[in-house]
């Protein structure tokens, strides 16, 4: 057991065992959607659902653990969401391409993030990304994990007049607000794992509601699908051409930021972070991310990345990779007890979702407010994260933002020239999207 412990970085003398598993156990539960989500977006492409299901718990598996043993950070890894999306809607019903083309793409993309991790090129990137702004991410992204809660559940809605709105109080709604509530009464008291025992008894509650359904004839164990129709469907022939080429190069910039916003925003305020905003062991952490994403797309799904949900375990008191590592064997589990972890709604996460995202809030005060050329781009990297719904692009648009306001107002020596060229790649991307 010692062995392990070394492997995953748990010291026995500084962190407690029970905390590290409830923290990875809480992680899970707040990010098991995906395992329901990501076949539905992937199957509309035409690819086989059940191997979806399969490709999408192995991979978050294999990135999970491979964060555990390389990087020994509380961090857990699946299919993001948003590039799901993209990979969809985009590369497949918008541009055409098959949905062999698409995984081919993300295969690449892969062996390009290895590739960038082990020159250091990648952690020079976030390295180049000012101190204020790091505290901002860590806000925006407390502030739209937030917002997904309220979303999934159904508190926030869509607008034609205004955009977003406040919805009706359906059972799904009501039982979301009780988690809230929950949630912050359990953290309140200091009850340890809080945001876990607020999923369980919600998951309960939404069963007379209505909310938590269970299939007549329910039977929670099932043997995992195949995914003989997704392994290593690739069609390279595909990639030879510029719009694959910008394509690639999109979803590069779109991980590294997914992943970088993550690590940075759920690490500040801990220990895992040093005192001018590095998170430790970050390249072998990229380096997970970048080797989980290869393997996804050689099992058969979409970018995997850090995910942001990981923060609810970190909340929970997680810090080691002994938290990584539950969540993974978790992961392997649900494989066959996919039935029974897909009874969990939406609603029943949103109390931890909106908790975690107050907890984060408070890198705020640490940002320099009183400089503009600090406060202005730090604003539009937390307000552009929640309006844009996308961690990488409010990291983007901070980022440049930041660049151009050094540079016009004479303090272009405050930006590292790494920062010019990422900014200006940036600013091509945006033009040639």
């Amino acid at each position: 057991m010692q062995a392990l412990y070394r492997l995953v970085g748990f010291d026995p003398t500084k962190y407690k065992l029970r905390t590290e598993l409830m923290a990875g156990l809480t992680t899970f539960l707040t990010m098991s959607y995906i395992l329901a989500v990501n076949p539905d977006i992937l199957s509309s492409t035409g690819m086989d659902k059940g191997a979806v299901f399969t490709a999408t718990a192995l991979a978050s598996a294999i990135g999970t653990l491979l964060i555990a043993f390389l990087a020994k950070l509380p961090f857990a890894q699946a299919p993001s969401m948003g590039i799901n999306a993209f990979f969809a809607f985009t590369l497949v019903m918008g541009m055409g391409y098959s949905w062999q083309a698409a995984l081919a793409a993300v295969f690449v993309e892969g062996i390009i993030f290895i590739l960038l991790t082990v020159f250091n090129i990648r952690e020079q990137i976030v390295r180049c990304i000012p101190k204020n702004l790091r505290f901002a991410i860590s806000a925006g992204i407390g502030f739209f994990i937030a917002f997904i809660g309220l979303k999934n559940a159904g508190i926030i809605v869509a607008s034609e007049a205004t955009f977003v709105t406040l919805g009706a109080f359906t059972p799904v709604a009501t039982l979301a607000v009780i988690g809230i509530i929950l949630s912050a009464v359990l953290m309140v008291l200091r009850v340890r794992g809080a945001l876990f025992y607020s999923i369980i008894l919600c998951t309960l509650i939404g069963i007379p509601m209505g909310v938590t359904q269970i299939p007549e004839g329910f039977v929670p164990v099932s043997l995992p699908k195949s995914i003989a129709p997704t392994f290593l469907q690739f069609d390279f022939a595909a990639l030879l051409n510029l719009d694959m080429a910008l394509t690639i190069f999109a979803l590069v910039f779109m991980d590294i930021f997914n992943t970088v916003g993550t690590l940075i925003g759920a690490a500040a305020k801990t220990e895992m972070m040093d005192s001018e905003g590095n998170v430790r062991h970050i390249k072998e952490a990229m380096l997970a991310d970048a080797v989980a994403t290869s393997v996804g797309a050689v099992c058969g799904t979409s970018t995997v990345t850090t995910f942001v949900e990981s923060s609810a375990g970190i909340a929970e008191g997680g810090r080691t990779g002994m938290t990584a590592l539950a969540t993974a064997g978790l992961f392997v589990v649900s494989l066959f007890l996919a039935p029974l972890f897909l009874l969990i709604p939406s609603a029943a996460t949103t109390g931890a979702l909106v908790l975690v995202g107050v907890l984060m809030l408070s890198s705020i005060q640490d940002i320099d407010l009183m400089d503009i050329s600090e406060a202005m781009p730090s604003f539009i990297t937390v307000l552009t994260m929640v309006l844009t719904y996308n961690i990488a692009e409010g990291m983007s648009l901070g980022l440049i933002s930041y660049t151009l306001v050094k540079l016009l107002s004479g303090q272009w020596r405050q930006v590292s020239l790494t920062l010019y060229i990422v900014s200006t790649l940036l600013v091509l991307r945006y033009i040639m999207m």
